[in-house]
């Protein structure tokens, strides 16, 4: 009996003493120092609050116009993502999130028998009701827009699902809400860059008015005057070098050589 252990105990420190001597073999083969100084040092640039880590800066868009030519429809197929933590049949029952009948335009954490989150209460106090905006907005990005809430989803990316979403949305009420006027949306945004150009232009305008008027201060030399009293009185500068030098002096037209002719 002992002999089966002597020779189990003796394969087991073989195993072992076979393994220590082969890694020892393969770092002095494989062994390769580290560099003083590095040939090339890559460096990643660290992202700002403002930027969100480096990246671009998201533009958020304004829902309202892309209602107006929203398909319901379509926005029946996107709900899909959200079918798994809400409901929005009447009546339905509360899941991960509450149900969503009637939820455009509703109080926001209304919803009877629904425990919300902290931060979805601290943004109810600020923000009264589920408008277009804010509904867009927080498919977007619900953490983005309302911090601190409990809602996982990532989001909604596409601007055009989301107003198929939305106005599906709409859609499941007793009295669905009212489209906005995209006329009235749009009309903001197009009034900016036109007021802003204008700002921009006046100063130009200003400026290049400004400019004749100084140059017309300059350019009423006496001179002028001059040179056509005697063509308004019918007499004739006795040389064309009298005439030019008194206009070139900004002198009056009287030369001493005009004298009467002697009889």
């Amino acid at each position: 009996m002992n002999s089966y252990v002597n020779m189990g105990v003796g394969a087991f420190l073989g195993t072992v003493f076979v393994l220590m001597t082969v890694s020892i073999a393969s770092e002095g083969i494989f062994h390769s120092e580290t560099p003083e100084k590095e040939g090339f040092a890559i460096v990643a640039e660290e992202g700002t609050a403002d930027t969100g880590g480096g990246a671009a800066a998201e533009v958020e868009v304004d829902i309202k116009p892309l209602l107006a030519t929203a398909d319901a429809s379509a926005g029946a197929a996107v709900f899909k993502k959200c079918a798994s933590c809400h409901t929005a049949d009447k009546g339905g029952a509360n899941k991960v999130g509450p149900n969503l009948w009637g939820v455009v335009d509703r109080p926001i954490a209304s919803h009877e028998g629904f425990s919300y989150s902290a931060g979805m209460k601290t943004f109810a106090e600020a923000n009264k009701t589920w408008t277009y905006d804010h509904l867009s907005f927080f498919i977007e990005a619900p953490k983005k827009h309302v911090p601190g809430t409990a809602m996982g989803f990532a989001g909604v990316k596409k601007p055009d699902e989301r107003a198929n979403l939305i106005a599906w949305l709409r859609e499941q009420a007793d009295s669905p809400v009212a489209l906005p006027d995209a006329s009235a949306a749009a009309a903001p945004a197009a009034e900016a860059p036109a007021a802003a150009e204008g700002e921009a232009a006046q100063p130009a305008a200003e400026s290049d008015a400004a400019q004749p008027a100084a140059d017309g201060n300059a350019a009423q030399p006496a001179p002028e005057g001059a040179a056509e009293q005697p063509a308004a009185n019918g007499t004739a500068p006795a040389t064309e070098g009298a005439a030019e030098q008194p206009a070139a002096n900004g002198e009056a037209e009287t030369p001493a050589t005009e004298t009467a002719p002697a009889q």
